[in-house]
């Protein structure tokens, strides 16, 4: 009896999570650019997906699995896409811009990652990744409650 509340309530925080990341890139104006696009394009598969496992069909919940798996790798690439900006932009930033060279690249990329230098939070495009799982979590636990839902009915 607790697993749908359970699923349901993932939906709900998967929902709030593809608003909210809506929300986000529109408050930083983040179209600018096919590269600016995809999160939004990612954010349009996941509301698909939560359609989808929505849904009794075993196949939409195997799509719906799908999707949330490719907007997991768009959300890898916005976070190393991101770092990668950031490090570009590290010799640029006036205080570092004379011992950058002279920094390891363990360093650089640290400062990079972190947000020391560049204008690109490294791990905003990660909350993606997170709603995606929590998608694939509910769709499991509709796929396990079907299961256990057949071995009750079958057993009467």
């Amino acid at each position: 009896m607790t697993t749908p509340w359970v699923r349901r309530s993932l939906l709900a925080v998967t929902a709030a999570g593809i608003v909210a990341t809506a929300f986000e890139l529109a408050s930083e104006r983040h179209w600018n650019g096919f590269e600016q696009l995809i999160p939004w394009a990612a954010a349009a598969v996941l509301t698909v997906a939560v359609g989808l496992a929505c849904t009794r069909r075993r196949a939409a919940h195997l799509l719906a699995r799908t999707l949330a798996l490719m907007v997991m790798g768009a959300s890898l690439y916005g976070v190393l896409d991101h770092a990668a900006v950031n490090h570009h932009s590290g010799p640029l930033d006036q205080r570092y811009a004379d011992s950058w060279d002279a920094m390891s690249e363990t360093q650089q990329w640290w400062y990079a990652v972190t947000k020391m230098v560049g204008p690109a939070p490294v791990l905003a495009p990660g909350i993606l990744a997170q709603t995606a799982f929590l998608l694939i979590l509910a769709s499991a636990l509709r796929a396990n409650d079907a299961r256990e839902f057949g071995a009750v009915t079958a057993g009467r």
